[in-house]
Order: C-alpha cells, then sequence, then structure tokens
C-alpha cells in the first residue's frame, strides 16, 4: 500500500477550454487545493501549475499540465524526475467517456481508451501502473464526435451530475493519498458518497 505522493488534474489550458468535458481533472484539482487552501502557481520547470500539499504528516504535490492535454506526460514526468516519485505513486484525474456522468470510479494501469493526455503520460513514464481516478462525462455515441464532445461544456444537467461525482470523490482523496485504494473503491464504486461523510 504504496501512498500518493503526485495528484494529476488533466485538462487543457486557456479560458476558452475552462469549462469544457475535457477539463474534468482541473476541475477535481481546483476543487481540492481550495479545500486545502493552497494556491496553483506557475513552474515553468514543471511545464504546469503546481502546490504542495500536507495530510497526516505526508507531503504530495497537485500539478495541472499547461501543456495541451496531448503532451500532459511531459509535465508529469518533469516532476516526477525531479522529485524522485514512481509512477505506482501518481494519481491522475481525467475525464471518462466510458462512464456517463455522475460516476467516478478508480482503477491502476490498463490501456488509455483513447484518450490523449493518458497516451502521452503512459508513453514518457514508460509504464501504465499510475492510479487513474476516472470522473465520467459521457460518449457522444459517435466515435467521429468524440473530438468535438469533449472540447464543450456538458449540458446543465450533465454538468450537476460531473460536480456530485467530483464531490464524492474527492470526499475519498485521504484514503486514496494514504494508498488505500480497496477501501476507496469500495466506498466509491458500491455507494453514493456524501461530501460529508
Amino acid at each position: 500500500m504504496k501512498p500518493i505522493r503526485l495528484i494529476v488534474g488533466l485538462g487543457n489550458p486557456g479560458t476558452e477550454y475552462t469549462d469544457t468535458r475535457h477539463n474534468a481533472g482541473f476541475w477535481w484539482v481546483d476543487k481540492l487545493a481550495a479545500d486545502l487552501r493552497v494556491n496553483l502557481t506557475r513552474e515553468s520547470k514543471f511545464h504546469g501549475v503546481v502546490a504542495r500539499g500536507k495530510h497526516a504528516g505526508q507531503d504530495f504535490w497537485l500539478l495541472q499540465p499547461a501543456t495541451f492535454m496531448n503532451r500532459s506526460g511531459r509535465a508529469v514526468l518533469a516532476l516526477a524526475n525531479f522529485y524522485q516519485i514512481l509512477p505506482d505513486e501518481i494519481l491522475v484525474v481525467h475525464d471518462e467517456l466510458d462512464l456517463p456522468p455522475g460516476i467516478a470510479k478508480i482503477k491502476q494501469g490498463g490501456g488509455n481508451g483513447g484518450h490523449n493526455g493518458l497516451k502521452d503520460i503512459t508513453a514518457c513514464l514508460t509504464v501504465p501502473d499510475y492510479w487513474r481516478l476516472r470522473i465520467g462525462v459521457g460518449h457522444p455515441g459517435d466515435r467521429n464526435a468524440v473530438v468535438d464532445y469533449v472540447l464543450h461544456r456538458p449540458r446543465k444537467e450533465e454538468q450537476e451530475l460531473i460536480d456530485e461525482a467530483i464531490d464524492s470523490s474527492l470526499a475519498l482523496w485521504p484514503l486514496m493519498l494514504a494508498g488505500d485504494f480497496r477501501a476507496a473503491m469500495l466506498k466509491l464504486h458500491t455507494k453514493p458518497v456524501s461530501p460529508k461523510e
């Protein structure tokens, strides 16, 4: 049970992308940073915005790559190399087409499901063994419509469900940080979790 030392939220930089489905990972990390009362600040050597957090005596990093999605691995590798963080000590939070809005799931390793951010992170780390927190955004139903779909904002009812999934998974971040993914999965995958629990 290895603790997590780096939490990465995936998204695209720039105000035109802020509210789009592809930025669900950014939304999650923004909320965690706000809860922790830490400021994400630009760090050019890590190609992104970063913050240092501490919980229960454990130091960890938050990272939002400032590269575009398909170059996310550059930022992850830079910070991981600098602080000697291993792939299985990294949690990547990202939008997931294969899950409907309102659902969040945790997994370790596996394929990238066509997600360009995961594809680049796996290529840069050379292994897929990092943890993923998948925030469901739904699928447009047509493979050719995916790019347009993820680069647009969710409908109001979808946004509400995505926010609920973010809040329920955020309630479990101390378990994930401690590396207790079994307990986190049990809570997240089997019943809704109130942020107040």
